[in-house]
């Protein structure tokens, strides 16, 4: 197997985005610089399975993360599951993108700890590493405590080396500490939902759409 290098490497970060903000583009942005790659690609579910349903229309999500990520170059907004007519299974994206990418190019799927934590319980999760690497973002200091299921994964496909997941195609677990921004999706729904804005915690553009479009509002009864 031909090793690659760090600029061949597609990584990507998937979720909700409900809406983006920035914790997420701090955190995407600080990814890819640590790992030396072009860009990270930020992929907006169409509809959640692992988790309650959106606030707004998957097409407005998908719309404030390009807006968010317009100006920045070391990021970009890719919209297949928002196409897609198939589940937001990260398995089915993973596919996706193998075959777009080919069998060789190192392929990176970024995972908050939590997310990563529910991993068992996600469609066809013990093939994942058959696609791409994990790269799993953790607080400094933080002790994983895995359940022996996911042990028996870990001691499969854990390395500790950014060399190894940026010169393979898959196959490897990175865990990486990182301090991410306090900042959740959750705030920021129940600021806009009292009448506060959400100003500097998320990205001016995203505000406005969310203004325009009357987003997380909640309607007055007449």
């Amino acid at each position: 197997m031909t090793a690659t290098g760090p600029a061949d490497a597609l990584v990507f970060m998937g979720g909700t985005f409900d809406p983006v903000h920035n914790g997420h583009l701090r955190t995407a942005l600080e990814i890819q610089q640590w790992m030396g790659v072009e860009q990270v690609c930020l992929i907006p579910s169409k509809v959640p399975v692992h988790r309650e349903q959106p606030g707004c229309s998957s097409e407005q999500r998908l719309a404030m993360v390009g807006l968010a990520v317009e100006h920045e170059p070391a990021l970009r907004v890719d919209a297949r599951e928002v196409l897609s007519d198939q589940p937001s299974y990260s398995l089915l994206t993973l596919q996706s993108l193998r075959a777009e990418i080919g069998p060789a190019r190192p392929l990176c799927m970024v995972l908050g700890m939590d997310a990563y934590l529910g991993l068992a319980s996600w469609h066809g999760w013990e093939q994942l590493p058959d696609y791409c690497h994990i790269i799993v973002v953790c607080r400094p200091g933080y002790v994983y405590e895995p359940d022996e299921r996911m042990r028996r994964f870990l001691r499969a496909h854990e390395t500790r080396s950014l060399g190894t997941v940026l010169g393979l195609p898959c196959g490897h677990v990175l865990m990486h500490e990182l301090t991410p921004l306090s900042i959740s999706a959750t705030q920021i729904r129940q600021l806009v939902a009292k009448g506060l804005s959400p100003r500097y915690l998320c990205p001016d553009p995203v505000w406005h759409y969310m203004q325009q479009h009357k987003l997380y509002v909640i309607e007055e009864d007449s």
